[in-house]
């Protein structure tokens, strides 16, 4: 079946519905979030068999940071936690870890473990798992844009030579194609200041389950319908 399949280069996923998880059983929400944390091995896992290249997963939105303290510590002791385990597996499955976002306002302690993680696998070429932590597409793409104009501010710019390549450049994800296939879970129908740039073009497939609910098998399906689909850029 993996052979068959018409194999994005790079998926992005709003890992949406943990707490809804832990609610339906009550239990806190950061049980949720743990259970999560297996979604995400889960998808590394399916996406090195599909032979993805990139797997961008929404960790932490700029709108999060609204979330009752109590919750944000938690999230980051498990993302520190995540980063110590994981780290050897990633060297041992050859994946390159990245980030982006507002990394600078993340705990002084979860920003070492992070850079950490991702100087020791740097070499690495199977895989690039970028997570997008403090990440906000606004606010990204109203950093570009203020790049841009400081340029032609200092007389480094014509404000005619700007150009969409010219701002992507600019933006986070500048070393990363875009996304071919964008998956969310929990059924929600919108895309939460997600990438908005850069999924323009990007296949768009939702389920309905939660995302500690979301497994291998369901990956594949995703990459299923997006080989079902003829993508047209616009054209006929």
């Amino acid at each position: 079946m993996v052979q068959d399949l018409q194999t994005p280069t790079h998926i992005a996923i709003i890992m949406d519905g943990n707490g809804r998880w832990a609610k339906e059983r009550g239990l806190p929400r950061r049980d949720g979030h743990r259970a999560g944390a297996e979604s995400v091995r889960e998808c590394v896992e399916a996406c090195k068999q599909l032979g993805v290249k990139f797997l961008t997963l929404y960790a932490f939105s700029s709108e999060n940071w609204n979330r009752p303290a109590a919750e944000i510590t938690a999230l980051m002791a498990l993302l520190e936690r995540f980063l110590d385990q994981k780290a050897e597996e990633m060297m041992k499955q050859n994946v390159r870890l990245q980030a982006i976002g507002q990394v600078d306002r993340l705990p002084e302690k979860t920003r070492a473990k992070l850079k950490g993680a991702i100087d020791r696998t740097a070499g690495n070429t199977s895989l690039t798992l970028i997570l997008a932590l403090s990440y906000g597409s606004r606010e990204e793409i109203t950093e570009a844009a203020r790049a841009l104009a400081q340029d032609s501010a200092d007389g480094r710019l014509n404000p005619q030579d700007i150009t969409p390549s010219l701002l992507a450049s600019r933006l986070w994800t500048a070393p990363f194609p875009d996304p071919d296939l964008l998956v969310r879970t929990s059924g929600e129908l919108r895309l939460s200041n997600f990438l908005l740039w850069q999924i323009s073009y990007a296949e768009i497939v939702i389920f309905k389950k939660f995302w500690p609910d979301f497994k291998q098998a369901d990956l594949f399906e995703a990459v299923q319908e997006y080989s079902r689909r003829h993508r047209r850029f616009g054209g006929l």
